[in-house]
């Protein structure tokens, strides 16, 4: 029985989700500093995704984390690094 609910839930679940397309490319616990590397990256034409895992009762504890789809990795690390001009 529990061959076929696994093999129930295989079939429905997709294999990969759309997020798993996505790698980390910058991580800060500075609202600003989170807000500055998402517009670079925007202006630049990346797509973005802000994760905030800051805590909501102190803003002092976890972080901001910024996504792009890994074909732009190695360009919004170039864009991230590079002074802004």
């Amino acid at each position: 029985m529990w061959k076929r609910i696994k093999k129930w839930i295989n079939k429905i679940l997709p294999k990969e989700t759309e997020f798993e397309k996505n790698k980390l490319v910058y991580r800060t616990s500075e609202v600003y500093m989170a807000n500055i590397m998402k517009l670079k990256l925007e202006e630049e034409g990346v797509r973005v995704i802000v994760i905030n895992k800051m805590d909501t009762s102190y803003n002092n504890f976890g972080n901001i984390e910024i996504y792009v789809n890994q074909n732009d990795v190695i360009r919004a690390k170039y864009i991230i690094e590079k002074p802004y001009e």
